[in-house]
Order: structure tokens, then sequence, then C-alpha cells
């Protein structure tokens, strides 16, 4: 009867013997899958970046970046055209985070004097035009394009049209230096004539996200 007992007893230490090592060899296990579960959690996007840009009619563009959410994004920001100084500002939609993407822009160029960049492309030979004396212009932009990136960096490339208006200053002094002071007929202007225009635009740049 003793011995009975006494197998009974081993056989209940056995068993409490052989659970207890399983759930102490079923602790890493655990600890490993909420490892894994708490890395899968991603980090939120980074919102606040700087934008660099070249395109045209954009010229060379430095902006502010503000991404809400990870399919929008806006800017603000200045430009330079080798002409004159500008402000610019836009959004832009990404339905997946990256790759297509659609944009509208606006920008606008304050007048500048043209002469120097004319004289460049044309050569010593080019003498100064009045029309050229102030030259500025606003312009509005509806891209689509390609975003490569998410997280920091971006590499985006945007194509499509622009719509772009200016006024021609000066025009009655450049017909009179053309025509001359001997010529009988005249022509003037009341006031600046306006010039619109609806092209093919495009432009590339890199964002960095830098908080």
């Amino acid at each position: 009867m003793a011995n009975f007992s006494f197998s009974r007893i081993a056989l209940a230490l056995a068993l409490v013997a052989g659970l207890s090592a399983q759930a102490v060899a079923s602790q890493p296990d655990e600890q490993v899958a909420q490892t894994a579960t708490e890395q899968k959690v991603e980090r939120p996007l980074p919102q606040l970046g700087l934008q660099m840009g070249a395109g045209i009619p954009d010229g060379a563009t430095l902006s502010g970046i503000y991404r809400p959410f990870s399919w929008v994004r806006g800017e603000a920001g200045m430009s330079y055209n080798m002409i004159s100084k500008g402000v610019r500002a836009g959004v832009s939609v990404l339905p997946f985070g990256s790759g297509p993407s659609a944009s509208l822009e606006a920008g606008h160029y304050f007048t500048g004097n043209a002469n120097g960049i004319a004289r460049s492309i044309a050569g010593s030979g080019f003498h100064d035009s009045a029309i050229l004396q102030q030259v500025g212009y606003d312009y509005a932009n509806a891209h689509l394009g390609l975003d490569f990136g998410t997280r920091r960096v971006v590499f985006f490339i945007h194509g499509g049209m622009s719509y772009i208006r200016a006024n021609i200053h000066n025009v009655n002094e450049q017909i009179s230096s053309a025509t001359g002071s001997s010529s009988s007929t005249t022509v003037s202007f009341n006031q600046d004539p306006m010039v619109r225009v609806l092209t093919p635009s495009a432009k590339l740049g890199l964002i960095v996200y830098i908080w």
C-alpha cells in the first residue's frame, strides 16, 4: 500500500515538474512574438521638411514642406529665375504615399531687368530693350508625376501644363526706339498689354524631411 502511495506521489511530482519546464520554455517564445509584434508597429512619418527644385516656369525653388498625412503635402517658399525673386505655394496628393502624384501650384515673380540674361544668351552685340527692363509674371501649374521615397528623402519628377500671365511694360518706348523719330506712323498703348500663355511645363526636385 505504501509503495502504491509513493508511486502516485512520484508521478504527481513528475507531472508538475514537466508542466513547469514547459511553461518556462514557452516564455522566450512569447517574448519573441511580443517583440515581433512591437516591431511591426510603424513609426509616424516626419511631417516637416525642405524642398529644392528646378523647372519651367518655376525657376529654382526652395520651399518648406508640411505633410499632415502620408498621402498629402503642402509647400510654400521662394524662387529665383535669374531675373528676379518670386514666391510660390502648392499642394500635392499621393494616393499611395509614394509613386503617382498630382500637384497644383501657383507662383508670382516680381519685376526685374532681363537685359542681362538676354545679353548673356545673344552675345555682346545685343542692345538693351525697353520691354526687358521690367519682366515679371504669375503662373499656375497642374502636374502629374512620380515621387520616389517616403520617409526621409523623396525625389520627384513632375510634368503637365502651366498657365502664365504677364504684363508687357515700356511698349511705347520700345516702339519709339524701333521706328525712330523720322517715321510718320505713330503707335501707342494707353496701358501695358497683358499676355496669357498656356504651355507644357516640367520640374524635378528633392525633399528632405527633418522632423
